[in-house]
Order: C-alpha cells, then sequence, then structure tokens
C-alpha cells in the first residue's frame, strides 16, 4: 500500500476531530433538551402561581434565564446543563413531575414553603449528585420514597412540615456517611428512630411526630451533632447517660421535651442524665419538659455549659428543692421548672443570674420569702411564681424591673401592701396578685395612665381597702379589671368609663355603694359586668341596653330600685342576675321568677334591714372564702409534697356491674383480644391501655384496660374507673360514647367494653400513623363532626341528669363511628356538678381543678383552659375552651402543642395574628381539610374561625356556652347551604337544642 502524504493524513485528523466534535456537541445539545423538557413538564405539573414565579419559564429559549434555575458554565465544547433548582415561598400548588428525576447533574431541589401535594416522586432518586433537597412546609402525604437511598452524595435532606406518615426508611437514614442535616419535623411519621452510625451528621431534627421507642445508642457516633431536637414524639425509655454525649462537644440545642422518657433507677435518679451533659461545652439549650421525670435537680446542674442560655424543665415530678448550683448558670436567659413538686424556699442568690428575661417558677410548693434579688434582674421581662405558698410582702425593688411585661403572683399567702414601686414598671401588661392577703389601699398611680400599657389586672380575692381610684379613667388599653372580694368601699368613679378597651369588669363582693354610672354605657367592648355583693343603690342605667357585645351582667345582692331595662342584655339575663334588691321590678311582657312586676299585685315587701344584713353577710362569706383559698386550703397536699383531692362523690349507689348491661368475664375479654397482645392495641393514654377484639357472639369492641400503678398506671386507677363509670351510667345521648358493659376482676383488673368504632378517633383521622385512614376531613364532615361535638357538650352541660364537665376535650377523645357520626369519649377525669345548680358550682371540694387528680398536669397541654394553669376549678366554661382549640386546629391543621411549643404562642394567639385579614394564611396550609383552600367559602371560614376565637378567649366568662356554639354551628350551617361552592347540605353539621327525646 502507497503511503499517504503528509497533507492527507492531517486532513483526515482534522476530519476525525470534527466529527468527533460534532458528535460531542449533539450529545450536549441533546442533553441539554432533556434538562428543558423535565422544568417544562414540572411546570405543567403546577396548578397554582399566583405570583407568577414561573411566568418566563418557555418564553424565552434559554432555560437558564429562567426564574429559579442555575445552570452550569457554557463552553464552547459542551451545552449548559442546569445543577440548581430553587423556588421557594412562591404559593406554587399542584403536584411535583417525575421529570425531574432527569435533571441529571441537579444538584440542589429546593421547593420549600409552597402549596405542592400529592406523593413525593421516587424518580428523585434517580438524582445521582443531588447534594441539596429540601421540600419542607409543603402539603405532600404519603410515605418517604426508599428511593432516596440512592442518592449517595446527598448532605442535606429536609422534608419537614408535610404530612408525611410511615416509618422513616433505614435505607434513606442511613445511607452513607454524606449527610449533615435531616430534617424530618412537623409530620406524622411513626415506627422507631433508625439505629445507625452517621459520624457527619450535624443536624437532626425530628420534632412533633408519632416516633415510637428510645433515642438510638447509635447517636453516640454523631460526635459532630450540633442540633437535637425530638421534642413532642412518643419516645419511651431513660434519658441518655453514660456516654451519650462525651464525644459532643460541639452540641448546641438538646430538646427531648413533651415524649415519654424516664430518669435513670426506675425514674428516681436525674444525676446521670446531668452528668453526661457536662462534656457539651457548647450547649446554649436545654429542653426535657413534659416527660413526668421524678427526681431531684442534682447539684451537678451547676457544671453544665456556662453558655447555656434556656432550660425548660416544666411538666414534670421534679422535688426537692431548688440546689444552688442551679445559681451558677449566670448566662440562662429563660429558666422554667413550673409544674413540678419542687419545695423550700427560692434561692436568695437567684438575683445573680443576672441574664434572666423570663422566671418561671409557678405550680410547685415553694415557701419562705421572696427574695429581693429578684427585682435587681435588669432585662426580666415574665416572672411567674404563682400558684406555690408564699408568704411574707412583694419586694418593694420590683419596681426596678422596667421590662418587666407579666408579673403573676397569684394564689399564694402573700400579705402586707402592694408595693407603690410597682408604678414604676412602666411596661407591665399583665398584674395578676389575686388569692392572697394582700392589704391597704390600692397604690395611687397603679391604676392611672402611668401604666398606660396594663391590659389585664386581677386583684381579686384579698384585703384591699379604699376607693377605686379616680385615675382609672386613663387607662385607655385595659381589657379586664378584676377587683371582687375585696374591702374596696366609696362610689364606682364614673371616669371609669374611659377605659374604652375594657371587656370585663368584676367589682363584686366589695362594700361599694351609691350609684352605677351611667357612664359604664360608654365601654362599647364590655362583655361581663359584675357588680354584685356591693350596697349600690339607685336605678340600673338605661345605657348598658345600648352595649352592642355585652353578654353577662349581675347586679345581685345590691339595694338597686325602680324598672329593670327593657332590651339589651337586660332581656336575656337570668332573673339570679337581679336577685337580693328588693326594689327592683319588671314591666311589660318580662317575665323575672323572683321579681314582681312593676305595679302589680305580687309586689311583695321586704323589711329593709333583712336586706342589708342579707348583702353584708354574702360580701363577708365572699372575702372569707377568697381568704381561705389564698391560705391555701383549698388544695391538699399529702406528706410527699404531692397534691391530693377530697372525695367528690358518695359511691353508695355506684355498680361496676350495671343491670341491664351483659356481664364478661376477663377469661372472655382476654380470648377476644388474643390475650391483650400488643397487636391488637389500637390506643393508649396515662390511665390505660385500648384494645381491639371480638367477644364470642361475633361483637367487634374496644377493651380499654385501665393500668394498675405497678403496671405503668397513675396510680388513680380505681378513681378514674369510677368516675367515667358514673358519667356513662347516667349519661345518654347519640354524641356520647356507649358503654357495653364493665369488667372487673381482683385484684386490680379494670376494663370497660365500648363499641369499637371502625373510623378510630378524630386525631387519628387528622394525623394517621400508618396510612390505613384517609387523611383529613371536607368542609362538610368538618362542620358535621363539630355540631355532633357541641350537641355531647351542651347536653353533658346543660341538659343531662346530672351536670358533667369533661376536663379532657381533645381529638384523640373525639371517635368516629361507622358513619363518621362523632361521639365524645374517656371520662376517666371528668367532674360532676350538683344536679339542681346552674351556675357551675363543683360538688365537693372548692378546689380540685382538673389538673389535681394527683397533682399532675390530668388536662391536656395545649387544650387545657389557661384558668385551670391557675388553679381555677373546672367549669364548663373550660371544656367551651377546648372545644375552640379542637375547632382550630379542624380549620388551621396545627397541632395547639406545636404553636405553644415551637412559636411561643396559644393557637387562639396564633389565629388572631392573622384574622381577618389574612384568614387565606391560616388554612392556606391546613392538613385537615381535604378541600383546596381557593375551594373554600371565604365568608364561611372567617365565620368558623371567629366562633373558634370565641371559645378560646382567655376570660372564662366571655366565652359562650355550649348551647350558643349549636345555634352558631347551624346557622352557619345554614348559610353555607346556599353557598354556590359549598358542599355542606342543611342536614349535615346543624345543631340541634333537642335533647327531650335522648
Amino acid at each position: 500500500m502507497a503511503a499517504m502524504p503528509t497533507s492527507a493524513l492531517a486532513s483526515a485528523f482534522l476530519l476525525f476531530l470534527f466529527h468527533g466534535a460534532s458528535r460531542t456537541l449533539l450529545a450536549g445539545a441533546s442533553s441539554s433538551e432533556a434538562d428543558r423538557s423535565a422544568l417544562l413538564a414540572f411546570k405543567s405539573g403546577v396548578s397554582g402561581d399566583p405570583k407568577g414565579a414561573l411566568a418566563s419559564w418557555g418564553a424565552s429559549p434559554d432555560m437558564c434565564s429562567w426564574a429559579g434555575v442555575t445552570c452550569s458554565g457554557t463552553v464552547a465544547a459542551a451545552a449548559p446543563r442546569v445543577v440548581k433548582l430553587v423556588l421557594t415561598d412562591l404559593e406554587l400548588s399542584g403536584e411535583i413531575s417525575p421529570a425531574l428525576g432527569n435533571l441529571s447533574h441537579l444538584r440542589t431541589l429546593d421547593l420549600s414553603s409552597n402549596l405542592f401535594a400529592g406523593r413525593i416522586p421516587p424518580e428523585l432518586g434517580s438524582l445521582s449528585r443531588l447534594k441539596r433537597l429540601s421540600l419542607s412546609f409543603n402539603q405532600f402525604q404519603g410515605s418517604i420514597p426508599v428511593e432516596l437511598a440512592w442518592v449517595p452524595n446527598l448532605e442535606y435532606l429536609n422534608l419537614g412540615g408535610n404530612n408525611l406518615s410511615g416509618h422513616i426508611p433505614a435505607s434513606v437514614f442511613c445511607n452513607g456517611s454524606a449527610l449533615r442535616y435531616i430534617g424530618l419535623y412537623s409530620n406524622s411519621l411513626g415506627g422507631e428512630i433508625p439505629s445507625c452510625p452517621l459520624p457527619n451528621l450535624t443536624y437532626l431534627v425530628l420534632w412533633s411526630n408519632n416516633l415510637v421507642g428510645g433515642i438510638p445508642r447509635s447517636l453516640s457516633n454523631s460526635t459532630k451533632l450540633r442540633w437535637l431536637l425530638l421534642h413532642s414524639n412518643i419516645l419511651t425509655g431513660e434519658l441518655p447517660s453514660s456516654h451519650m454525649f462525651r464525644g459532643m462537644g460541639s452540641l448546641k440545642y438538646l430538646h427531648l421535651s413533651f415524649n415519654y422518657l424516664k430518669s435513670s433507677n426506675n425514674n428516681s435518679d436525674l444525676e446521670p442524665f446531668f452528668s453526661s451533659l457536662t462534656n457539651c461545652t457548647g450547649l446554649e439549650e436545654l429542653g426535657i419538659a413534659g416527660n413526668d421525670l421524678a427526681g431531684t435537680i442534682p447539684p451537678v446542674v451547676g457544671r453544665l455549659s456556662p453558655g447555656l442560655t434556656q432550660l425548660y424543665l416544666e411538666f414534670n415530678n421534679i422535688s426537692g428543692s431548688i440546689p444552688t448550683g442551679l445559681l451558677g448558670l449566670a448566662n440562662l436567659s429563660i429558666l422554667n421548672i413550673s409544674h413540678n413538686h419542687l419545695s423550700g424556699p427560692i434561692p436568695p442568690g437567684i438575683g445573680g443570674m443576672q441574664r434572666l428575661e423570663q422566671l418561671h417558677l409557678s405550680d410547685n410548693l415553694l415557701s419562705g420569702n421572696i427574695p429581693p434579688s429578684i427585682g435587681t434582674i435588669p432585662s426580666l421581662g415574665l416572672v411567674d411564681l404563682s400558684q406555690n405558698q408564699l408568704i411574707g410582702a412583694i419586694p418593694g425593688t420590683f419596681g426596678g424591673l422596667k421590662q418587666l411585661l407579666v408579673l403573676a403572683l397569684h394564689n399564694n399567702q402573700l400579705a402586707g401592701a402592694i408595693p407603690a414601686s410597682l408604678v414604676q414598671c412602666v411596661n407591665l401588661q399583665k398584674l395578676d396578685l389575686s388569692h392572697n392577703m394582700l392589704r391597704g389601699k390600692i397604690p395611687s398611680g397603679l391604676l392611672s395612665g402611668g401604666l398606660r400599657g396594663l391590659v389585664y389586672v386581677n386583684l381579686s380575692c384579698n384585703l384591699l381597702e379604699g376607693p377605686i381610684p379616680a385615675t382609672i379613667g386613663e387607662m385607655a388599653a385595659l381589657q379586664a379589671l378584676n377587683l371582687s372580694s375585696n374591702r374596696l368601699f366609696g362610689s364606682i368613679p364614673p371616669e371609669l368609663g374611659g377605659c374604652i378597651a375594657l371587656e370585663y369588669l368584676d367589682l363584686s363582693g366589695n362594700t361599694l355603694e351609691g350609684v352605677l354610672p351611667e357612664t359604664v354605657g360608654r365601654l362599647s367592648a364590655l362583655q361581663v359586668l359584675d357588680v354584685s355583693r356591693n350596697f349600690l343603690t339607685g336605678s340600673l342605667p338605661l345605657s348598658l341596653v345600648h352595649l352592642p357585645k355585652l353578654r353577662r351582667v349581675n347586679f345581685s345582692y345590691n339595694g338597686f330600685s325602680g324598672e329593670v331595662p327593657s332590651g339589651g342584655a337586660y332581656a336575656w339575663s337570668p332573673a339570679d342576675a337581679f336577685l337580693g334588691n328588693t326594689g327592683l321590678c319588671f314591666t311589660g311582657m318580662m317575665t323575672m321568677p323572683g321579681l314582681p312586676h312593676c305595679g302589680g299585685r305580687n309586689r311583695r315587701a321586704v323589711l329593709p334591714v333583712v336586706v342589708t344584713v342579707l348583702c353584708f353577710t354574702l360580701a363577708i362569706l365572699g372575702i372569707t372564702a377568697c381568704s381561705a383559698m389564698a391560705a391555701g386550703t383549698t388544695i391538699l397536699r399529702g406528706g410527699d409534697g404531692r397534691r391530693s383531692t377530697t372525695t367528690l362523690l358518695s359511691y353508695s349507689g355506684y355498680s361496676e356491674e350495671p343491670r341491664d348491661h351483659p356481664r364478661i368475664s376477663h377469661r372472655e375479654l382476654s380470648e377476644a383480644t388474643g390475650g391483650f397482645e400488643q397487636s391488637s392495641l389500637i390506643g393508649a393514654g396515662r390511665f390505660g391501655r385500648v384494645y381491639e377484639g371480638t367477644l364470642r357472639d361475633g361483637t367487634r369492641v374496644a377493651v380499654k384496660v385501665l393500668l394498675d400503678p405497678k403496671n405503668g398506671g397513675s396510680g388513680d386507677v380505681s378513681r378514674s374507673f369510677k368516675r367515667e363509670c358514673q358519667v356513662l351510667r347516667r349519661t345518654r345521648h347519640r354524641n356520647l360514647v356507649r358503654v357495653i358493659t364493665t369488667c372487673s376482676a381482683p385484684p386490680d383488673f379494670h376494663a370497660l367494653v365500648l363499641p369499637l368504632m371502625r373510623n378510630g378517633s378524630l386525631e387519628s383521622r387528622l394525623y394517621p400513623h400508618d396510612g390505613r385512614l384517609v387523611r383529613g376531613l371536607s368542609l362538610a364532615r368538618l362542620m358535621s363532626v363539630a355540631s355532633d361535638v357541641a350537641e355531647g357538650m351542651a347536653y353533658l352541660h346543660h341538659y343531662a341528669p346530672i351536670r358533667v364537665v369533661h376536663c379532657d376535650l381533645k381529638p384523640s377523645n373525639v371517635l368516629l363511628d361507622d358513619e363518621m357520626t362523632a361521639v365524645v369519649a374517656d371520662f376517666g377525669i371528668a367532674k360532676l356538678l350538683k344536679e339542681d345548680n346552674d351556675n357551675d358550682e363543683f360538688t365537693g371540694s372548692d378546689a380540685d381543678p382538673c389538673n389535681s387528680i394527683t397533682g399532675l398536669l390530668q388536662g391536656s397541654v395545649g387544650y387545657m383552659a389557661p384558668e385551670y394553669g391557675l388553679g381555677g376549678r373546672p367549669s364548663t366554661q373550660g371544656d367551651v375552651y377546648s372545644f375552640g382549640v379542637m375547632l382550630l386546629e379542624l380549620i388551621t391543621g396545627k397541632r395547639p402543642t406545636d404553636v405553644i411549643f415551637h412559636e411561643g404562642l396559644t393557637l387562639h394567639d396564633w389565629v388572631s395574628r392573622h384574622h381577618p385579614h389574612e384568614d387565606a394564611a391560616v388554612v392556606a396550609r391546613s392538613t385537615s381539610l381535604t378541600e383546596s383552600p381557593s375551594a373554600l367559602p371565604a365568608d364561611a371560614m372567617a365565620q368558623l374561625i371567629d366562633l373558634g376565637l370565641a371559645c378560646t378567649q382567655h376570660s372564662p366568662p366571655v366565652r359562650p356556652t355550649m348551647v350558643e356554639v349549636c345555634r352558631e354551628i347551624t346557622l352557619l350551617t345554614e348559610d353555607l347551604a346556599k353557598h354556590p361552592m359549598a358542599s355542606v347540605t342543611a342536614s349535615e353539621g346543624s345543631c340541634t337544642t333537642m335533647y327531650s327525646s335522648f
């Protein structure tokens, strides 16, 4: 073969290079076009783009110029590839296209804070180069795709704030050593936390799920951990100790609160846990609240990181004294050890904690004087020492707290005068000194324009004297004023009409005289007015008729005379609001039992001296009762420092096997539930466990077995069992759970046999653990459930043979039967009221709050009315609050505990921040409603929110009754039936108050 000329070789080589380059360019162009097609497929799955974020997509052929898209560098030999797709907080809705899995060069995918729904596409597991994946704060459902385990270089995984369920896939959780951030918080994930070594893990954020089991010991290998946030789950076992934290010098945030963890040595020793944290020199926040932990705070707590700024130990069973070592944590800004059983004095050296901003010591057994050094802490904004046994005077040094917003010292045994120096707390918003033994006059300037920010003042149940200062009219921001049950005298100042924001006014139980000024009629926001048990005279102000929000008045046991005005609050007030005023009469068509008709034959003459003696006696009795409460006689405490309660009911007529109920033996119940096997367990709570089973006749039942203390029970099993039987035996309503029978077997077996509710509880509907149930409710079903619960509660409060306060109303205690009818269940801590009493007076001891069966918190955090935490008696108004929280939860899809413990707000406060101008934001990410937010009638949702907020007002008297709630739901349902977009029918979700048939 002849040799090829040099020129020919050169030409051939150039041709080869040209063809190779052409093929590379063509391949690059093809890959680039594949990325473009994937992006357009993603856009096609977006059903809502209110901000027009994707308007540029497709308009320009250059995909790298599209909003949110970042490409790799462009060179002559290669086409651009998509490496980042970041579209956050744009209100995008729809589903994510699986085509995103074709973006083979993608390194960052961030679609957080949108409204995407559906399932997370498993095709995302094909993104082999992906390092950062964030789909947080959307509405994704279903399980976490196991295909994400195929992403070998993933460093950041954030799926928090969605509706994900199922278990955490171990293959994803334990995928290699690259993962640094795992965020699966605020979902409905169940199962255990996978155990595997994660040497590079820096952030583990799993709060607010349904995770069970213990904290994996394998986390001790994650020595780079900075955040370990596992709070608000169902974790069990002991608090980590020993070597768990030995190598975690960088740990900053450790939150294990609101689980079911125990301390060492059978829940009696906290020292091993605190000792294990002494090597965590970077620790800044520590939370182990709400675990029912027992033991004492060990001295070693003072050896925790000097940089510790927040310590949360509240809602436990910690006893003993406050150790002086705790005072060595000089950088603490928040110290919360409230709701425990701490005793002894508050250490005088607490004033050395000069950086404290919040001091929570309430609801303990602390005694002695309040250290004056507290008043020297310059940044204190909240001081809550309420519900203790503190004595002595309020330190005058408190006047130096210039940043103080909240001062709560109520329900102690404090004496002496209110310090005049408190008027120097110019930022004060809430002042509660009630239920003490304070004497003297209200300091000049305390109720004046000098404290313009005060919105809540409660000085009730003390021994205060003197007149109400006329300067009170300068307090334009004041919303609630309670001066009841003192020894105040003189007249009610007309200047009171200047308190234009006042909603609640209680001046009862004093020795006030003169007339009730007409200027009270200027209080357009007033909802509750109580001036009973005084010596007021003259006529009732006609101006009150025109107050649009006034719902409750009480003028009883005074010296009022003349005609009771017609209209307004006068028209719908009960007759007992006017009793004890012999000079009063009614006119026209009004009927008021106990009051004569003006000029009629039935007018009775009563000796004025008798009335005067009666009024004086009632006033003295009111003051004496409050003084007794201040002296601590209303809550009995045993020798072990824990609260106890008096017997509330006589059970002489109690039968554990009521007549007409079938007798079922322990053996049959054991057979029905497979020996109470774990596989039959469908629910668990503080007092017991619930198993599903089948009786010998084929009846499907739920068996609630109350736990004996030695088997994990609370120690109040017998009382809880009797209480629930007592309620269920004496009440019957279609919206209350029906008991089939009960079973007691010696020595310690107690069980309730109930119909099996195949649709589970309302909580399981909202937050299904295993994916078997459909999540959420339609608006029609929401209204129906709300109506059912309201009917059941209205029956208990107003129409049952024995009036009942439930005390623990929440979604897990609302069951759904085969027809999705809601029934109220779990009356283990219910309270029974006097049968012939319409004023909700409590039978038995005056102080048996819903959280005091054993001194532990029995009402549920987030649903419990705020007055219960302040020592309030169980009341129907407390149940109304719980109903309101549940209604707001249905609307927003937010658990109240999430809002309280993660945002520092109640659910009421969170919703109030948005209502009424941003109602769309309230329901935008709701997981409770199956309709899209745009399909919901805005006016109807606003009315529902209004009702929820009304029920959750802080002041109990201003909340509606359950009968009024029923009426509002009925009206709202009728309005919805007329709405063109509504699916609610007139028959579904309507409340009725016809209870005579039950």
